[in-house]
């Protein structure tokens, strides 16, 4: 799978060039060269863990410890029981998916998780690397970029120090 720019300018790059890129050199987002076909019926049924990694298999396909950067992420002990997302029926016909079961108690935690885990493999233990505030925290608001930011460094040596040398 290869990234562009929404900008069109540069070559277009695989997953692990850009993850700490943040935004493309031209200022644009990077967005897949091309979209895969979801096979929708193959991923009803499966755990929040099993269809992350089956929808993010698609999309990264250069870094060959996804699945188990995946499980870390989604483990039990980060989001307090086996299911991630929690879906609870309020009364027939009506249900609430509760987003709100990571470390910080907010929806982002689940990206975030996930996002510190591919830092942490980008990084790995030499930090030759360098990570774009941006790709942090291009979308968090003053309001929640502590929480967001502690949830995300959360264990994971490799990025806490390299985010914390800024």
């Amino acid at each position: 799978m290869r990234y562009v720019s929404t900008r069109g300018a540069g070559a277009p790059k695989r997953f692990s060039e850009i993850l700490l890129e943040g935004l493309a050199a031209d200022g644009g987002l990077y967005v897949p060269e091309t979209f895969p076909k979801a096979d929708l019926a193959a991923w009803r049924g499966l755990t929040y863990p099993e269809l992350a990694l089956r929808v993010l298999s698609c999309f990264i396909d250069d870094m060959p410890e996804l699945e188990t950067l995946v499980r870390r992420a989604y483990h039990p002990r980060v989001f307090g029981g086996e299911e991630v997302t929690p879906l609870k029926t309020l009364e027939p016909g009506l249900h609430l998916l509760c987003l709100s079961n990571g470390p910080t108690l907010a929806f982002k935690d689940i990206a975030l998780q996930l996002l510190g885990e591919l830092f942490e493999s980008a990084l790995g233990p030499t930090i030759t690397a360098t990570i774009h505030p941006s790709a942090v925290l291009r979308a968090a608001d003053a309001a929640s970029r502590e929480r967001e930011f502690a949830g995300l460094v959360r264990d994971l040596k490799h990025v806490a120090k390299r985010l914390t040398e800024w």
